[in-house]
Formats: structure tokens, sequence, C-alpha cells
């Protein structure tokens, strides 16, 4: 079953990683099963803390969203072993026309060549010309003969190898055998099978005739194979006997895996005359084979959107995808869908309080633990029910769900915001921990926060901090670049910011000293920052 991905933005914060775990595990309870919660970037401290107190591994990390060749319809023809018959190859392409190519893979699995009918066709055309056999495995030749052995050489042949002689009823016989290198095809010749042991033949094919009675089942050098084909597609079915891996294409094979992605494959068919082309997994096993057909109508992932409905917050990619569903309580932005989608947007200060409410609606009680734990992201999520964007609905949803955990609000928000962040932590880390990229107007800008009890800690390593707010912002082209300690007992914000600081002056009503400042009551970036930077730029 085809997964849907259920992710939040990038850099995740808490409420973002939970939100996606409850989303995800409501489908999955409610009759879906095949809900993945996912995030887009490495977990911070706090939000790892959280998980583990409560039991939870983190959701699957994705990079992008862009289609892949694991995405596509691809052919899974059968995958044949280098040492099976081309016959058997031929067979295989019989029972499905639409398959242009086998491939032939290794005891392993692993690619050791590819196979068209335009191969054995020319093989077979070759062996007008040079009808030899060498070193063909004996069992090869019983299985295309659908024979068995009627006389066995005393030395135990494990392979045949000789030229392929017919010889017809009425013709001669003894200038047919022209040296013991030979594989004698026949009919009821009694006579000439005789001559054949006797001059000790590698091989005699019996077709649809008895052994001489007069003649034991051991010979000296001669193998004899009974056969009930006639000795004309005997012939042709025996030079069918050698091993596929004789006549593959085995060199300059273009080879996708399924991680590989469409626009990178579609470069590479486009340059090629190639009309198959196998398809490896993670471990370079052959796992099928795709065509240009494949490539025209690629199915898209499927994504679930919590937490955000911002393009540049979310996954790379996110244009291939098929948007199913986006919860969410941050403004409406830009993300467009190509079908109407089922949209929950809500003015509370979490979205685990939306997906904790769905759970209520679908009569459904989250377990202990997952209670716990999206009682933790409406804490985070609202500085303790301190941020402006908390509402009454969000104290009332976290107080049920840390009824139902056994958990105490006042503790579990101590646990969640005395867990500051290591002295030796580089800075780098800690400005991109939780941080979101904006575009208003002509502005593009980026908001860093970081939630704390002790934001003065932090200001010591100021300018550690604007240096690297430096290096981001002329990497991006940024016009603004803004750092905030939330201060959880100061209940506001301290402010660095860098470039802008003219707009930042006017938005605020405040002034800066030395790219710093502190706002009282300034709790949230989605509902106190961005807004005013909004109303400045129109």
């Amino acid at each position: 079953m085809e997964e849907i991905y259920v992710t939040g933005h990038r850099n995740p914060d808490t409420d973002s990683v939970v939100s996606a775990l409850g989303y995800a595990a409501l489908q999955n309870a409610t009759g879906e099963r095949n809900y993945v919660a996912a995030r887009l970037g490495h977990l911070s401290d706090e939000t790892q803390k959280i998980l583990e107190r409560f039991g939870f591994e983190p959701p699957v990390y994705v990079k992008d969203m862009r289609t892949q060749v694991r995405d596509l319809m691809f052919d899974v023809p059968p995958i044949l072993n280098k040492g099976v018959t081309v016959n058997r190859v031929w067979s295989a392409m019989e029972a499905d026309r639409h398959i242009s190519a086998i491939p032939i893979a290794d005891d392993e699995g692993h690619l050791a060549g590819m196979m068209t009918a335009g191969d054995i066709a020319a093989y077979d055309i070759a062996t007008m010309e040079e009808p030899e056999l060498r070193d063909v495995p004996l069992f090869n030749v019983l299985s295309v003969l659908e024979g068995q052995i009627v006389v066995e050489s005393r030395r135990m042949v494990n392979t045949i190898s000789g030229e392929v002689v017919l010889a017809l009823p009425l013709g001669g016989g003894e200038e047919l055998i022209k040296s013991p290198d030979t594989v004698l095809v026949c009919g009821d010749q009694p006579e000439l099978i005789r001559l054949a042991v006797e001059r000790g033949v590698r091989c005699v094919i019996l077709c649809r005739a008895r052994l001489p009675e007069d003649m034991g089942t051991e010979a000296d050098g001669t193998t004899v194979i009974s056969t009930p084909y006639d000795s004309l597609h005997a012939v042709r079915r025996i030079f069918q006997a050698i091993p596929a891996e004789r006549i593959a294409a085995s060199k300059g094979i273009q080879a996708f895996h399924l991680t590989d992605y469409i626009d990178d494959v579609k470069e590479v068919v486009l340059q090629s005359r190639y009309r198959s082309y196998p398809v490896l997994d993670g471990e370079d096993r052959v796992v099928g084979t795709l065509s240009r057909f494949h490539l025209i109508r690629p199915r898209r992932k499927k994504v679930v959107l919590v937490d955000h409905n911002e393009l540049a917050q979310s996954v790379p990619g996110l244009d291939e995808t098929e948007i199913l569903a986006i919860i969410d309580h941050h403004r409406l932005a830009d993300i467009q869908t190509q079908n109407p989608v089922y949209v929950r947007n809500e003015p509370v200060g979490s979205t685990c309080t939306i997906v904790a409410g769905m759970y209520q609606e679908r009569g459904l009680m989250p377990s202990g633990k997952l209670a716990g734990l999206m009682a933790a992201a409406i804490v985070s999520d609202t500085v303790m029910f301190k941020s402006p964007t908390c509402t009454p609905r969000d104290v009332k949803m976290a107080e049920r769900l840390a009824a139902i955990a056994g958990v105490d609000l006042a503790e579990l928000g101590q646990f969640i915001f005395s867990a500051s962040a290591p002295e030796d932590k580089p800075v780098r880390e800690l400005l991109l921990t939780d941080f979101k990229e904006f575009h208003i107007a002509s502005h593009a800008f980026g908001i860093s926060q970081i939630t704390c009890v002790d934001s003065d800690r932090h200001l010591k390593r100021k300018a550690e901090f604007l240096e690297e707010m430096a290096r981001i912002k002329e990497k991006n082209g940024y016009s603004m670049m803004i750092l905030m300690l939330t201060d959880v007992l100061l209940e506001g914000s301290k402010i660095l910011c860098l470039g802008g600081e003219d707009y930042f002056t006017q938005a605020f009503n405040t002034e800066l000293h030395d790219c710093e400042a502190f706002l009282p009551g300034v709790m949230s970036r989605k509902k106190q920052v961005v807004p005013m930077l909004s109303v400045l730029w129109g």
C-alpha cells in the first residue's frame, strides 16, 4: 500500500513533530494503515528529550519529496539467474509480450546483464555459421531437450562440448563423425549410434528413438541422451541450452536506483537509445525495469502538511507531490494544490490542539503516552500558556491530555524549558534549530527563535551569534536576520537584529543598541513579530 507522509515544516519544533506523529496515528487507528510521520530536519534538544520521556521514536527523516524511480509503476519482469538457459529467458519473454528486456542477475541478485529478443535472435543466427557447443552444463541440455540420460559416460561429465551434427535417417554415417568432439543428433539409426559410441563422441542425442538393445548403459566417453523432440527441433533447442550470461549484454548498461530522481532519469533516457533500463535497490540488487513509457505519467508521492502552509517552510519538491490535507494554525500563505484538499486552519496556539480535537471528534482517546506527548507540544508552542497565540481552548485541551497521561503541566513546563542548550553547542546549530524564512512584499528575511529560561547566558555568545547571522543573511540574500531569545521567566524576548534596523525600530517602536533590544510581552514569532513587519511593508 502506498505510503502517505505526514510532515511538519523545516527545522521542526516540538509542535511540528508531535502533530505529525499524532495525525498519522489518528489516521492509522481509524482505518488507514499507510500514514507515516515524517520530519524535514534534525530534532532540537527539547523535542528529543520530550520524545524520549514518553517513549517515542523520531519520525522518519525526509530530505526531498521529488518524484523518484520508486514512485514509478515500473515493470517487474522475472529476474533470472545468469546460469539459466537462453530457452528459459525466451519463455519469459513469450509469457509477457510487453517485456522488452529481461535482467540477468548473479547469485546475490546483482545485475549481471540485460537480454533482449534481439540478442537471442542474433545468437541463433550465429549458430548457423558456427554450430558448436562449448562447455554447456549437462543439466541445461537435459532441461531444454526434456531429456534423460540413457547411457552414462564412465568419466561422469558435467558439461557438453563439440560440433553439433544432424544425421538424417537416409544419409551417410561414418563421414559425419569426424572427431570425438561431436554432438551427434540422430533418430532411430542403431548402426550409427553404435559407431558413435565406439569412436567415443562426446554426446549422442536420440530423437524419438530407442537405444539398441545390445548396448549397455555405460560407455567409455559418450553420454547418450533421449528426447521426445524430433531432430530439427532438438538441434535448435540444444543451442538454447547455453547459460544466459554468455550472450546477455553486460557492458555499458545504464541502470537506475530506486532513489534516483525522475528529472535526472529523464535527462539520461533522452540521450540514450535503449528501450529498457534495469532498476536497482539500495544494495544494487535488481528489482525491475523501466522504459520511456513509465516516465510519461509518474505516480506522485502523497503528503499531509501539518503546522505550516508556506512553500518556503515545506519540503523540497512539494510541487511534485499530491497534497491530501493541511492541518495548521498559522496565516494562510502560498501553497497551491492541483485538486481540492481538506484544510483545517484554526486560530489556536498549537497545531496539536487541533489534532487532539480531531481525536475527540472521531471518538478515539489517545494512549497515555501519546496524550502526554501532545500535552508537552501544546505547552511548548504556547510557552507555558504565556504566548499571545494561546487560547482558552489550548489550556483546556492540554489539561485534558495531561489528565489522560497522568502528568502535571507545571512540572512538564519546567522539564521542557529548563532544557537549555549546552554552552558548547555551535551557534549555527542553535540558530537553525527553530528557524523560519519569510517573504513579504519584496522582502525576504529569516527569524530564529530560542525559547529558554536563561537568555542572559545565551547573550554571552552575542558576537558569535551576530557573526553566524551575517553569514546566513549573505548566503540567502536576506534583507534582515532576527534572533528571538524568548525568555519564559521574563515573559518577553531579547532580540538580535542584523540588517533592516530602521524597519525594525519603526515596526516595534524601539531602539536597537549594538543590534540588541528587549521586547517585553513578545513571545510569538507568528503573531507578534511577522504581523508587525507585514503591516510595515504592506
